[in-house]
């Protein structure tokens, strides 16, 4: 069997059969533009199944992150809550020292009267 037009070392041809040069497909060439009409569909049928995969590892990469969040802002809901508490007593306090402190100095100031009173005074002469 013989190839049809001069060929090249490597067995590609290096111009179209002469039946090509007519407008004339062979049958080796009809079989040849439907394999790779078929392999271009699979190609762009692969793409797109390994484009979803990336879409997929994408929505569970927002997922994951969504999930992050909402553990986070419980967290902050926690710790505002918490700080409050905090805060509350720590005013509570502050006002219980406060009373405290002014109750001591109001005992003390009735302990000084107290003593001025007692203490000895020099009789007045009529």
């Amino acid at each position: 069997m013989s190839v049809p037009g001069p060929s090249s070392p490597d067995g590609a041809l290096t111009r179209p059969p002469y039946c090509l040069e007519a407008g004339e497909p062979t049958p080796g060439t009809q079989n040849q533009v439907v394999l790779l009409d078929t392999l271009e569909q699979e190609i762009s049928k692969f793409k797109e199944c390994h484009s979803m995969l990336d879409i997929n590892a994408l929505f569970a990469e927002a997922k994951h992150y969504h999930a992050k969040l909402v553990n986070i802002r419980k967290e902050m809901l926690m710790l505002h809550e918490k700080t409050s508490k905090l805060k509350k007593r720590a005013l509570k306090l502050q006002q219980k020292r406060q009373k405290e402190e002014l109750e001591r100095e109001q005992q003390r100031e009735k302990e000084f009267e107290r003593e001025k009173q007692l203490t000895a005074r020099p009789a007045k002469r009529t």
